[in-house]
């Protein structure tokens, strides 16, 4: 341990789902406390907070959890705020600007797709006229591609929705908690070839915080605090094929989520076959299975005996989406990656609500994607003193 180790020492959610008559803020506010609970701390004992939201005002929360004088950082980065979020808060303790900070992600998105203003995205109206703006075209796009390039089936694809179902059911954070069959997947109404309508998240309510503490203050704050022995952030590059691009290079390239789990690893001085629980991003089946290889976590096409075996179930050599990922949870955007970040830290201090990996894990990893290409990882190690 040194002063600049950064540790989770607190942890809240608030259920995903719908919460009809509970805004955004309600439920910020509750996972708020409740992680400062698990600290042992108040409000006023924060030195830095980053709230992060695409349908609130996450700095607004001080009305209502205290007028302390806070320095506040709201984000706002797509489905990789979470991600971020807590990069930008670790990076804030590094810098020297507390011991104790608050990272906090919540959303309520109204039913049905996401609607994005192209020029939001500095793109011409154009683009959202002739549908492209609508991101299932552009998952099962990747998807198709990923499948003819690895000679992936779509029954893998629908294992990775029968697990996560199968999560979700014994979680009881979960939003969708029913079990699904490899048929009734397959058989369900074609959204965007080859992914049908349970092979898709869906937006949806939620919150989550975390409490971070640097150095020795995290051992006085929580018995099994949980190291964040790396987060990392990149965003695309020439040649990759990303989320609302104008334009596709003829020639593949490495992806901003390649960049963020090989650096996650490098910074953590892991590899890969060290990871014992891992969170994906998986806004859509094909999305786990091509980031579980563009995060090093297996290798392309690998895919399919993983799902075939079980090696990704809570009790396999792979334990991934333990919670139920974005399949079993859907994706109030803002809490999402930190969601991931609280289920692996459960996993690691051995307090996980549903599926528990056995053998006592020591070393867990999140991965979020978000538009218009940009990813973030972490690793996270339990701790000894």
């Amino acid at each position: 341990m040194n002063d600049n180790d950064i540790y989770v020492v607190g942890a809240g959610i608030h259920a995903f789902g719908r919460h009809e008559g509970v805004s955004g803020a309600d439920q910020a506010v509750v996972t708020t406390r409740a992680a400062l609970t698990d600290a042992g701390l108040g409000w006023d004992k924060v030195d830095v907070a980053v709230g992060g939201s695409n349908t609130g005002k996450p700095d607004s929360l001080v009305a209502r959890l205290g007028l302390t004088g806070v320095a506040f950082t709201a984000v706002r980065n797509g489905c990789a705020t979470g991600g971020i979020a807590l990069a930008t808060a670790a990076n804030a303790l590094r810098a020297g600007q507390g011991e104790v900070a608050a990272v906090i992600g919540f959303d309520k998105h109204v039913r049905g797709a996401f609607a994005t203003d192209p020029a939001a995205y500095g793109l011409d109206a154009w683009y959202g006229t002739t549908g492209l703006m609508v991101t299932t075209q552009y998952f099962a796009m990747r998807t198709k591609r990923y499948q003819h390039e690895h000679d992936l089936p779509d029954l893998t694809l629908a294992q990775v929705a029968v697990r996560a179902s199968r999560n979700g059911a014994a979680h009881p954070h979960a939003w969708r908690r029913r079990e699904l069959t490899t048929d009734e997947v397959l058989g369900a109404p074609m959204v965007s070839d080859p992914l049908t309508n349970l092979m898709f998240c869906q937006p949806d309510e939620g919150a989550v915080a975390l409490i971070l503490a640097r150095g020795s203050r995290a051992f006085d704050l929580c018995p099994a605090p949980v190291r964040l022995a790396a987060v990392t952030v990149r965003t695309r590059g020439p040649g990759s094929f990303e989320v609302f691009s104008p334009w596709l290079s003829p020639q593949r390239a490495g992806s901003p989520s390649s960049a963020a789990g090989r650096d996650a690893l490098r910074q953590a001085g892991i590899t890969a076959a060290d990871v014992q629980v891992a969170q994906v991003q998986d806004t859509d089946c094909g999305s786990e299975l091509i980031h579980l290889a563009e995060t090093g976590l297996c290798r392309d096409g690998e895919q399919v005996e993983l799902l075939a075996t079980g090696a990704t179930d809570a009790t396999g050599r792979l334990p991934v989406n333990t919670d139920g990922g974005c399949l079993a949870n859907g994706e109030p955007i803002g809490a999402s990656g930190l969601r991931q970040v609280h289920e692996v830290v459960r996993q690691l201090q051995g307090r996980a609500a549903g599926h528990a990996v056995p053998g006592a894990p020591r070393v867990g990893f999140t991965h979020v994607y978000g538009a218009p290409g940009v990813s973030a990882c972490t690793v996270l190690m339990r701790s000894d003193r």
